[in-house]
C-alpha cells in the first residue's frame, strides 16, 4: 500500500489538475455561447439567400451557365477539412481526421489526385503525416473564424474549380448538432447543387436579369456556405471541449474521493498501529 506522503502528493496533484480541467470547461463553456450566437446569426442569412436562389431557379432560370456548377469527369478532388488548433476536446480531432483520411484512401483507390486543404493545426499534422500538406496554413481560420479569411480560402478554391485543376470539391468537418453531439459530415460544395423552390413565392424586381442576379449570386453563395461551416465548426469545437473537460473534472472527482479514503483509512491504521504498540509496550 502506498504511504501517506505518497496517497498525500497524489490528492495535491488530483487537486491541481481539477483546477485547470474546472477553468478550461468555463472558459470553453463562454466561447461555445459566443460561437452559438455567431452561428446563430448567419444561419437566417443563409437561408434567406437559398430561398432567393431556390425561387429563381423555381421560375425556369438555370444555373448552368455558371463556371461553378459544370459537372465532368473527377479526376482531381479537393477536400476543405476542419479541426481545432489545440487538443482536450475528446474525439473531435479524431472522427474528422479519420474521415478524411477514408475519404482520401477511396478516392486515390479510383486513381483520383487528392488535393487536401486543412482548416486547424490538428488536421494540418495529420494530412501531412499522411504525405498531404495543405497548400496553405488555414490554421488562424479554427482560431479565429472570418468572412474575410473564409472568402480567401474560397476563392483559391474555386479558382481551381474553375481553371480545371479540380473536378470536384468537398467538406469534411463536424457538425454542431447540440452540445453532447458533434457529427462529422461530408457534403459536396462544388459543383454547386441547388434545388428549385416554388417560384411563385419570389416577388422580386430584378435587373438587368435573373440570369444574371444568379451568376452573381452563386459565388457569394458559396462563400457564405464556406464561412458558415467554418462557424459551425467552431462552436463544434467548443461544445466538445466543454463536455470533455466536464468529464475529466468529473472523473478527477471520484479519484480525490478515492484518495481521500485511502488517505484516511491508511492513517486510521497507522493510529491504530502506533496505539497497539503502545499498549503492547506498556503490558511488557
Amino acid at each position: 500500500m502506498p504511504s501517506l506522503k505518497e496517497i498525500k502528493g497524489r490528492i495535491t496533484s488530483v487537486r491541481s489538475t481539477l483546477k485547470i480541467t474546472s477553468a478550461m470547461k468555463m472558459v470553453a463553456s463562454a466561447k461555445l455561447h459566443k460561437a452559438q450566437n455567431a452561428i446563430g446569426g448567419m444561419l437566417p442569412y443563409q437561408s434567406r439567400m437559398n430561398h432567393i436562389l431556390e425561387g429563381l431557379l423555381g421560375e425556369g432560370v438555370s444555373v448552368s451557365e455558371s463556371p461553378y456548377a459544370q459537372e465532368r469527369e473527377v479526376r482531381s478532388v479537393a477536400l476543405i477539412a476542419f479541426s481545432s488548433n489545440a487538443s482536450l476536446c475528446g474525439g473531435f480531432n479524431a472522427n474528422a481526421i479519420r474521415q478524411v483520411r477514408k475519404v482520401v484512401g477511396e478516392y486515390e483507390g479510383k486513381g483520383v489526385k487528392v488535393t487536401v486543404y486543412s482548416v486547424g493545426r490538428k488536421m494540418a499534422e495529420a494530412m501531412r503525416k499522411s504525405l498531404h500538406p495543405s497548400p496553405a496554413d488555414f490554421s488562424e481560420l479554427s482560431e479565429h473564424p472570418s468572412f474575410e479569411g473564409a472568402s480567401i480560402l474560397a476563392k483559391e478554391v474555386m479558382d481551381g474549380f474553375e481553371a480545371g485543376r479540380f473536378d470536384k470539391v468537398e467538406l469534411v468537418y463536424n457538425h454542431y448538432a447540440s452540445t453532447a453531439s458533434q457529427p462529422t459530415l461530408q457534403e459536396v460544395w462544388l459543383p454547386l447543387s441547388i434545388k428549385s423552390g416554388d417560384g411563385g413565392e419570389v416577388e422580386y424586381i430584378v435587373e438587368p436579369s435573373k440570369e444574371e442576379l444568379i451568376l452573381t449570386l452563386i459565388p457569394n453563395y458559396l462563400r457564405l456556405k464556406l464561412f458558415t461551416v467554418l462557424l459551425d465548426t467552431s462552436a463544434a469545437e467548443h461544445a466538445a471541449r466543454t463536455v470533455a473537460m466536464q468529464t475529466a473534472t468529473d472523473n478527477g472527482n471520484e479519484i480525490l474521493e478515492d484518495l481521500t479514503l485511502d488517505y484516511n483509512k491508511s492513517r486510521q491504521q497507522r493510529i491504530t498501529n502506533e496505539l497497539l504498540d503502545i499498549a503492547g509496550g506498556k503490558q511488557e
